[in-house]
């Protein structure tokens, strides 16, 4: 498909300050839609208001300083002129803003990427994306389906993305080795110690020659050593906040796998659609499974390594930038895109 060229106005969270915005989905967007041909003009809301702000406190900054933020937001995007309006941060803004924005680009289609689960229990969130033409989630499923009882003219499930360019097979030294790794938190609240996701890792965590970054007291690791920590690992564990719910994965699963690593993860439903199991990644069911699982890749490493490739191939060829901005384009372009995962409510 030829496309034309477009000018996008990227409304994100870029964490523009802090070292893990190069792993971050926002920044991977920007560098599909420059690749595609389009234009881009990225606001960091957040950033932007905590520079208006008399004191670097974010709570102070949303009381005081978010009507000049809104104002310059509302300026830049009546000069720009643009085709698309696209929201990448559900933080922060709330539907006036995103309303004011409306009115000076009255032409513009309007898209908002919600990668949150649970949209059920904010109803900021739900506000925002009724500003917007399209909603994209990273789940299907009930979650997606919020969005569409709520009145979202058109709900998609499109999944993240990795970018090859920086996501691979490191050779690393020897400090980042380890049988199995698991990066970031343990519990999003304290009821989440009931859950098997706390179980699982808490396990983990005794197990010896394991990495576990941002949990349990040590410390996250971030930038380029984030992608060393992974592929200095022989197994990923994947596993997000919630499993009932249909294609719904963290970015955890696509970072491990784009990085070359052999990936266990908590099987969601139709996750099939995405990497099959036993070619590009091995699905568990319960803690114990992924024990198992784990001691048997461990033991040999030719049908690890052979998922593990495999897994890495899969990622970079069928989810990197320019593969899934484009199905957001044709979205955009036809109210559709071409992929077997692909869902459009």
């Amino acid at each position: 498909m030829v496309r034309r060229a477009k000018r996008i106005f990227v409304i994100a969270d870029f964490k523009d300050e802090l070292t893990k915005s190069i792993r971050m989905q926002p920044r991977m967007w920007i560098k599909g839609l420059h690749r595609l041909g389009c234009d881009v003009q990225r606001f960091s809301y957040r950033n932007i208001m905590l520079q208006c702000s008399l004191f670097p406190s974010k709570r102070f900054a949303r009381r005081f300083a978010k009507q000049k933020t809104d104002a310059l937001l509302v300026e830049q995007v009546r000069r720009y002129h643009p085709d698309v309006v696209f929201l990448l941060s559900m933080r922060y803004l709330d539907s006036e803003t995103m309303s004011a924005v409306r009115e000076v680009a009255p032409h513009a289609v309007f898209i908002s990427r919600d990668d949150d689960p649970f949209p059920d229990r904010s109803p900021v969130r739900i506000q925002l994306a009724l500003t917007t033409d399209i909603l994209m989630a990273t789940s299907s499923g009930r979650f997606l389906q919020v969005y569409k009882d709520a009145g979202v003219p058109c709900c998609a499930y499109l999944p993240n993305m990795c970018d090859p360019d920086i996501q691979y097979r490191y050779d690393v030294d020897q400090k980042w080795r380890a049988d199995i790794v698991f990066t970031g938190k343990v519990e999003h609240t304290r009821l989440d110690r009931n859950d098997e996701r706390y179980t699982l890792i808490e396990r983990l965590s005794n197990k010896p020659n394991v990495k576990i970054y941002g949990a349990f007291g040590i410390p996250r690791v971030e930038g380029i050593d984030y992608f060393h920590a992974i592929s200095g690992s022989k197994i990923g564990l994947s596993i997000g906040i919630t499993s009932d719910v249909r294609l719904y994965h963290s970015d955890r699963l696509i970072n491990y796998l784009s990085c070359g690593t052999c990936v266990l993860a908590k099987r969601v439903e139709d996750s099939d659609l995405l990497f099959e199991d036993g070619v590009h990644v091995r699905y568990f069911d319960s803690v114990d499974e992924f024990f198992d699982l784990a001691a048997w890749y461990l033991q040999h490493d030719q049908e690890r390594e052979k998922i593990a490739l495999a897994g890495m191939e899969r990622a970079h060829h069928e989810f990197n930038t320019e593969k899934v901005v484009g199905s957001m384009l044709d979205l955009i372009e036809s109210g559709s895109y071409d992929a077997p995962w692909a869902e459009v409510l």
